[in-house]
């Protein structure tokens, strides 16, 4: 009912979203006589503040359409060209290749590095300046993961093993050519992928990863507990299923299938940071008044990713809250995939580098770095452990010290441990 309540709820809005709108660009019309008057230009803006916050909002475009490569010599660069192409096709996740089109990027030999976007209520869109800041220098896929509630019931289900074989095929449709890729799990991936390089490394797959980056990842939840943390400690798993597991309604082509939806785990999102939320939306409505033409489109972009969210199914989110907020059965030796045991100290050459920000209130700091001390037969020379100050979560994977302190350190460790694929 929950969802049908919301789905009814965006409906009765529509007549007042178009009443808003043609109020809008009436207030707003040149030949209006009081348009520039600012009781009018005052309603005109809270005509969009209404608009912004009643619409539904669609999956944003990546749009990346070129990047500036240097060359080996790094004396000259070059303005490329790129294109985003679906090299792999699964149900539930569409395997993307940001395709740089330039002989120099084919004589550069870059490293080919699989990005895995969180599944955790939003689009992996979240990562688009991720993408952008890494294309100069590696080869790059990402995980397009699919809205849930667009994935008809008859594709069947989709949990946390089923995830971790997603990565397992991933990496070995992209070591085909020969060199082992490396893989960068953001956020909640972490665990699936350490999941992934552990079976892989057990079972001697010529294809497992050359290296595993794992940035802001809730491996260890006992470390440091963050709030997220102790709300999924707060309740018994039959809490979550019955309080916020619900069914996609008519005419959705997931009609029928149990998800967590998209806008609980954004309603969650926000009231972590409501303050700082109302005090933007305060600021746009002061800006749309003022005609302050960079702030308000800085504050459109920003809210049409955040407020963009998908669904996951049910058994994939109920997974994750049992199995690594729980259980903390990864950290403990307890993880299953499907009836195999997941075993860290299986992993010998796959090198392992944890990345977390000083003050990420999400995951915890030490969560991350937990996973060196699980991998009990990795060289400590394959290991590496780096925190940056002055970032909270998001700013482990985005934004200026991402791109200035981050960025060159995976660089070149990526670099260091590439390898090929034996026999």
């Amino acid at each position: 009912m929950l969802y049908h309540a919301y789905e009814l709820t965006h409906a009765a809005m529509g007549p007042m979203r178009t009443a808003a709108e043609v109020s809008g660009h009436a207030l707003r019309n040149p030949f209006f006589p009081f348009a520039t008057t600012l009781p009018v230009r005052a309603t005109a803006a809270a005509c969009d503040m209404f608009i912004n916050a009643t619409r539904r909002y669609a999956k944003p475009e990546f749009g990346i359409v070129e990047t500036e490569i240097a060359s080996e010599t790094e004396i000259a660069s070059e303005i490329v060209p790129v294109i985003e192409e679906v090299v792999l096709e699964k149900t539930f996740c569409n395997l993307l290749h940001f395709k740089r089109q330039s002989v120099l990027a084919e004589t550069r030999n870059d490293p080919k590095v699989l990005i895995v976007a969180p599944m955790s209520g939003h689009f992996a869109t979240l990562l688009r300046g991720t993408v952008e800041a890494m294309l100069p220098d590696h080869d790059i896929y990402l995980t397009d993961w699919i809205d849930a509630r667009n994935v008809p019931l008859s594709a069947g289900r989709f949990d946390l093993s089923d995830y971790t074989d997603y990565i397992r095929e991933f990496s070995r449709f992209l070591a085909a050519d020969g060199e082992r890729v490396s893989i960068m799990a953001v956020c909640q991936p972490g665990v699936p992928c350490m999941a992934a390089a552990s079976l892989m490394a057990e079972d001697n797959d010529p294809a497992r990863p050359a290296s595993l980056i794992l940035m802001g990842s809730p491996i260890d939840t006992r470390v440091n507990e963050t709030e997220p943390n102790r709300l999924a400690k707060s309740h018994d798993l039959n809490w979550f299923e019955q309080n916020v597991i619900v069914v996609v309604p008519w005419p959705n082509q997931g009609f029928l299938r149990r998800v967590y939806p998209g806008f609980l785990q954004l309603s969650g999102f926000m009231s972590m940071n409501l303050d700082r939320h109302v005090d933007a939306h305060t600021d746009q409505f002061r800006n749309l008044v003022q005609g302050d033409g960079d702030s308000v489109t800085a504050h459109r972009v920003f809210y049409d990713e955040y407020l963009a969210v998908m669904d996951l199914t049910a058994e994939f989110y109920l997974d994750t809250v049992e199995m690594v907020f729980q259980k903390h059965a990864l950290p403990k030796g307890e993880m299953m995939h499907h009836d195999r045991p997941v075993r860290p100290q299986a992993i010998r050459d796959t090198a392992m580098m944890t990345i977390e920000g000083e003050k990420d209130d999400i995951t915890g700091r030490g969560q991350t770095e937990a996973a060196l001390a699980l991998c009990t037969n990795l060289p400590d020379a394959k290991k590496r452990a780096y925190v940056q100050a002055k970032v909270g979560h998001y700013g482990v994977f985005n934004g200026s010290r991402f791109r200035r302190y981050i960025l060159p350190k995976m660089r070149d460790f990526i670099r260091a441990n590439r390898a090929v694929v034996e026999g």
